[in-house]
């Protein structure tokens, strides 16, 4: 078993229902734990073939992010997490999607969920 952290993904989406928000992309800060299986096979042979890639979950959580709007924080939240869960090798997931400047007196607002087989 293996454990992915994908820390601090700084993206740029339509998130909100704010006039402002609805015309304007904002911020969103994205971090993601991902328990997937990995073969011990895959690890002997030191090769790709078969692997849990990182980098291309990271890229269609980027496309999904950036070429949709959301109103609500957590749709966008539960939108990443069935992306990552829909991998059947990924054994537990948690996304957390950070909101910066939601509040006036606050950094940020943030929503967090967690899924597991």
């Amino acid at each position: 078993m293996a454990l992915i952290r994908v820390k601090n993904l700084l993206l740029r989406t339509f998130i909100g229902f704010n006039p402002e928000e609805i015309d304007n992309k904002q911020d969103v800060v994205i971090n993601i734990e991902i328990e997937a299986d990995i073969p011990e096979e895959v690890l002997l042979a030191d090769e790709s073939d078969g692997i849990y890639n990182y980098k291309t979950i990271t890229k269609q959580i980027i496309e999904l992010v950036q070429d949709n709007r959301f109103k609500l924080l957590e749709v966008l939240t539960k939108n990443i997490l069935d992306l990552i869960m829909a991998d059947k090798r990924v054994v537990r997931a948690r996304v957390e999607v950070d909101k910066p400047h939601a509040l006036r007196f606050a950094e940020s607002v943030s929503f967090e969920m967690e899924a597991g087989r």
